[in-house]
Order: structure tokens, then C-alpha cells, then sequence
């Protein structure tokens, strides 16, 4: 099972982070600290795998990751996971948001998390991996973002309204009302 998915870039500044058990705010921070110091020390041409770190859970975890350009992607899994079908999950996760973002890079994931967000989502729920396939999670996104699109159509339909309201023209706006007259309609 997946227990973290963390995404940070070359200094060590969090961009995606999804814990999938229960950590605390402090002890969340100190996760990211460490994971962060034991992949960004490793050379670039040792294997992508090593065991969690002490607060993760130590060697009953291990730490699965992937470094692009600035950007690390890192997954901590049990010892059930398979090593190089993580690795496969990695390579599809960056490559759906390649696809959605046109060349993702770490500002997308800056100024579009809930999009990164909805696409984690499509691949992985709960710590379980739901979906693969990378047309499948595009289609699912886009038709995400189609219905949000049209939902935010209805949300902008009071605005409409009350702005035509305001431009009734009136031919005689009426300003002698007595509230006497009222009386007996009340």
C-alpha cells in the first residue's frame, strides 16, 4: 500500500505532498525534511530505491523515487508494493501531467495544485492504485474540467440577473408612494 506520494523540487520545498496515514501537521514536515535528505545525498546513477527513514517507519517502508529536471517524485510504499510497478506509476503520473499541462513543469504544480490534485486522484485513491492507464486518467480530467466549466456557467447566472435588473428601462421611475395607499393590500 502507498503511504506517502511527495513531489519537491531540488531544494527541498514541497510542491505535492498526500500522506495516505495519519501523521501529524509537525510530524508531516519532518517526513518531508527527511525524505528530502536521504534522496537529494544519493548520486544520480544509483538505483531509485532505499528503505524509509526512521520517522516513516524505517525499513518496514521503502522510499521509490523519480527525479526530473527540478522536480523529485517520490512515493513510500510498504513491502508489498512492487518496487518497479511504483516506478511504472511514477513514469505514468508525469506523463498525464505532461499531458494536461503541455510540458509540465514546477510551476503547474505551483498555480494549478487542484488540477495536480484531481489527477493524483484518478491515479491513486486511499493509497490503493486505481487507475493506470494514461488515456483513461486525461479523459477522466478533461471531463472534469468540462463540467466545471459549465458549472461555473450557473454560478455566474445571479450576476447575469441582477445586472439585467438593472438595466430595465423604466419609463417613469415612480417616486410619490404613500405607504397610506398600501394599507388596505396589507
Amino acid at each position: 500500500m502507498i503511504k506517502a506520494i511527495l513531489v519537491f523540487n531540488n531544494h527541498g520545498k514541497p510542491r505535492l505532498s498526500r500522506f495516505y496515514q495519519h501523521f501529524s501537521e509537525d510530524m508531516q514536515q519532518q517526513i518531508i525534511r527527511e525524505t528530502f535528505q536521504l534522496v537529494s545525498r544519493r548520486d544520480e546513477n544509483v538505483c531509485n530505491f532505499l528503505e524509509g527513514g526512521s520517522l516513516i517507519g524505517g525499513s518496514d517502508y521503502k522510499l521509490i523515487y523519480r527525479h526530473y529536471a527540478t522536480l523529485y517524485f517520490l512515493f513510500c510504499v510498504d513491502s508489498s508494493e512492487s518496487e518497479l510497478g511504483i516506478l511504472d506509476l511514477i513514469q505514468v503520473f508525469v506523463e498525464t501531467l505532461d499531458k494536461c499541462f503541455e510540458n509540465v513543469c514546477e510551476l503547474d504544480l505551483i498555480f494549478h495544485m487542484d488540477k495536480v490534485h484531481c489527477i493524483l486522484q484518478e491515479v491513486v485513491m486511499g493509497g490503493m492504485v486505481l487507475e493506470t492507464n494514461m488515456n483513461e486518467i486525461v479523459s477522466q480530467v478533461e471531463a472534469q474540467t468540462k463540467l466545471e466549466k459549465a458549472e461555473a456557467g450557473f454560478s455566474a447566472a445571479p450576476a447575469r440577473a441582477v445586472s439585467a435588473v438593472k438595466n430595465i428601462n423604466l419609463p417613469e421611475i415612480p417616486r410619490n408612494i404613500k405607504v397610506s395607499n398600501l394599507s388596505p393590500f396589507v
